[in-house]
This record gives structure tokens, sequence and C-alpha cells, in this order.
């Protein structure tokens, strides 16, 4: 599993991982994914485009994070997963706990329009 960030020019932190997000994938970036959530001051979009499969441990590191971020008043969403990835989000309810979206545009664009819920 690989993990890069990148600051957008929107002001937006981009997480983009890369592999499987399985006990290994999850062990390997499960702190350093943590840290650039949670010292980000802006919305942070995790990039799932190349992520070809997801376990329950992503999930919660995808979730715990979240939480965490959420509670300093910040947003996450998940951007473009693959098919198989978006249909183990769906089936555990993850998309209704953190936004998804299909297009990259759309997901900067609702993290900066979206304010963070309470």
């Amino acid at each position: 599993m690989q993990l890069e960030t990148a600051e957008l020019p929107s002001g937006i932190r981009q997480i983009r991982l890369t592999g499987r997000l399985d006990v290994q994938g999850a062990g390997a970036i499960d702190n350093q994914f943590a840290f650039a959530v949670t010292t980000a001051k802006t919305p942070v979009l995790v990039d799932l485009s190349a992520v070809d499969f997801i376990a329950s441990i992503g999930m919660r590191l995808l979730l715990m994070n979240a939480k965490s971020l959420h509670t300093r008043g910040g947003k996450l969403a998940i951007c473009k997963p693959q098919p198989r990835v978006r249909e183990a989000l769906t089936t555990a309810g993850i998309d209704l706990l953190i936004p998804v979206y299909d297009d990259f545009d759309t997901a900067c664009s609702e993290l900066l329009q979206t304010p963070a819920a309470p």
C-alpha cells in the first residue's frame, strides 16, 4: 500500500492510496494516514481510484480518521473508488457516513461548499 499527499490549489488536501487496503495495507499506512488527516486544516479528499480491494480494517481506517477530523470541524470525502471497492463501501454503509464521489471536480466542489456536519 502506498500513500501520497498533495495540497490542491483549492485548499483541499488530497490523499491518494494505491494498492490493497487489507490488513497488511492498512497496517502499512495507518500512522501516516492518520497524520495526513489529523494535521489537515482543510478538507481532505481520499482518492481510492488505485485501490483494488478494501477489507473491513480499511473501512475502519477511513471511518476513524473521518470521525477524528469531524470532531475538529473538518470534512473528509472519498473519490473515485473502483466498482468493487464502491460496492464494499456501499454494502457496509460507509457511503452513508462518508460522502463518496465518482467525479473529482464534483467531490472538490462539494467539499468546499458543504459545511462540516455538527
